[in-house]
């Protein structure tokens, strides 16, 4: 059955829900078909029948406390359908990116609420701290009284016939998700490394063993040297910053070289504190989900994809969901999000003068140059972040010795492909980007080109 016959068909079951349901079933029953109704439209990606769900359900005059029986329902439904998520592999930042662009913004912001409210039931202790980040990062606020649910302060504060839709989407979209990698702990898993262990976690007994070693999947103490990490950003700021290509160029160049290194460090200080091997209590390969936001997704995981293998480390692109996930140890996470968020930032830019100068010389600016300057950059980009990942690693080796280095970068070479292999057993190579526009390819690689990356130890702080 095609697309639109499951929308024909989903249309036309509602419609006998509707019409007939109300004055043959209870109000219990009822409302549990619609609501399953709701999904089923959703999951089918037919909004007309959905709507018809919708009125129905928020339309329907309150007989027999059908307002507050729905209310209830669906307060009791949200935060099980946040857990159901964290289920099936999705993390807080997950949730609200994705129903921010299904749903629009105000579904994202109810989402963040909804992951804060179900997250503040564990003990903190038992959450990654990674999760708490995340939410940390949508600035959630809790505003709503303790003695009340989320769901219960909106319909109060927001009117029933406003929110009861918007609440029954989000819901009916959470159930439907559907099922990805998972990458870490979910809440009430999570058991910190004995390096986090805090002297209160008497109170949290009851939470799991602190000090065990990290389970597949979650990480050990972080080996990443913060101070390293802040003169990084600083200098892909003025990386950000600067309007000369030359200077931008130079500043980046600097802060892989940093990156390259820091990266051959940590490995070492990890294989030193480990006797030589990766041991049970050794830093194992972290996972990473970075978002690519529309447009010109394809050249944007191009660049991601370049820094992610300059910075060793393997990535793959979810496409139908819309982010990348990167596997690698920690202290190259960082380097990647850190690296990937500036170019990304410093192509467009690029991308935006080259548009203005061939549209004075009369050639207008397209999609196709868009997509064929970002794909050009990112390839030329990829090749030089690797240039100087590979000299740094030539350095280290005068320095350490082949036979204390290379024994250890490629071990953990090896466990970032193990991860990989683990979570993606069945990936397959995408379709190579296509070039459509030659000027575009060409202006992008030059503005890759445009510095001499040997500069770049002129800028070092």
């Amino acid at each position: 059955m095609g697309s639109k016959d499951r929308r024909k068909s989903s249309a036309s079951g509602v419609r006998g829900l509707t019409g007939i349901a109300g004055a043959q079933l209870p109000p219990e029953k009822l409302a549990e078909i619609l609501l399953q109704a709701a999904m089923t439209a959703l999951a089918a990606g037919d909004k007309a029948a959905f709507e018809l769900v919708s009125d129905a359900l928020v339309q329907r005059p309150d007989v027999d406390g059908w307002r507050a029986l729905v209310a209830r329902d669906l307060a009791v439904r949200l935060p099980s359908a946040v857990q159901q998520a964290w289920s099936r592999g999705w993390e807080p930042a997950d949730v609200v990116r994705y129903v921010g662009r299904k749903l629009g913004p105000g579904r994202a912001v109810l989402a963040g609420e909804a992951v804060s409210e179900q997250l503040a039931g564990y003990a903190a202790i038992t959450v990654d701290p990674r999760w708490q980040a995340q939410v940390a990062e949508f600035e959630v606020e809790r505003w709503w009284p303790s003695g009340q649910t989320l769901a219960q302060a909106r319909i109060e504060r927001d009117g029933w016939v406003t929110f009861a839709p918007e609440l029954l989407e989000l819901v009916a979209l959470l159930l439907v998700l559907p099922g990805l990698e998972r990458i870490g702990p979910p809440p009430g898993e999570y058991r910190p490394p004995a390096s986090e262990s805090r002297s209160d976690e008497g109170s949290n007994a009851g939470a799991g063993a602190p000090n065990a070693a990290p389970g597949p999947g979650q990480r050990s103490a972080r080996p990443v040297d913060e101070r390293v990490l802040s003169r990084i950003r600083a200098l892909l700021a003025k990386a950000e910053a600067t309007t000369s290509e030359a200077e931008a160029e130079a500043f980046t160049a600097g802060a892989q070289e940093r990156m390259a290194r820091h990266s051959i460090d940590m490995a070492m200080v990890q294989a030193g504190s480990e006797g030589g091997g990766r041991g049970p209590r050794g830093e194992r390969p972290a996972t990473r989900r970075i978002w690519i936001d529309p447009p010109y997704e394809q050249s944007k995981t191009v660049l991601l994809n370049a820094v992610a293998s300059a910075n060793r480390t393997r990535s793959v692109w979810t496409k139908n969901i819309g982010f990348c996930t990167v596997i690698g140890f920690d202290a190259d996470l960082d380097a990647v999000e850190a690296l990937f968020t500036s170019l990304l930032v410093q192509a467009t830019s690029a991308m935006t003068r080259a548009g203005r100068i061939e549209q004075a010389g009369g050639r207008a600016r397209s999609k196709t140059f868009r997509q064929s300057f970002l794909a050009a950059y990112a390839f030329r980009i990829g090749e030089r972040l690797a240039e100087i990942t590979e000299e740094q690693t030539q350095a280290a080796r005068s320095e350490i010795g082949d036979d204390r280095l290379l024994p250890v970068l490629a071990s953990r070479q090896q466990d970032v492909e193990d991860r990989f292999a683990e979570l993606f057993p069945t990936v397959t190579r995408g379709r190579s980007i296509r070039v459509g526009d030659h000027m575009g390819w060409a202006s992008g690689r030059g503005a890759a080109d445009q510095a001499t990356f040997g500069t770049a130890t002129a800028v070092r702080q």
